[in-house]
């Protein structure tokens, strides 16, 4: 049942690097913005996988509910930022 956690784990860490694409090479900068979101996204599950897989769920789901936290205000103080920068620019 471990090797079934380690197994999704590397699969989760190849589909983190789809949205990386669209951070390093996105069109505008709100597509940037959510790619970062959603790798905040993914990370979540990829550490509460790490957690079941050593059989230490407790403390990574801790871990994880900070991590969400502070993901999402990041992707909002962004999103805010951005948006009195359009103010300005127009």
């Amino acid at each position: 049942m471990q090797s079934f956690f380690i197994y999704i784990s590397v699969i989760l860490t190849i589909i983190i690097l789809i949205p990386l694409y669209r951070v390093y090479i996105g069109p505008s900068i709100y597509d940037r913005v959510l790619g970062a979101g959603s790798i905040g996204t993914k990370t979540l599950v990829l550490i509460c996988l790490i957690g079941f897989a050593f059989d230490r769920f407790d403390m990574f789901l801790d871990i994880t509910i900070a991590y969400a936290v502070l993901n999402f205000i990041g992707v909002l103080a962004m999103a805010k930022y951005l948006n009195s920068m359009r103010g300005k620019n127009e």
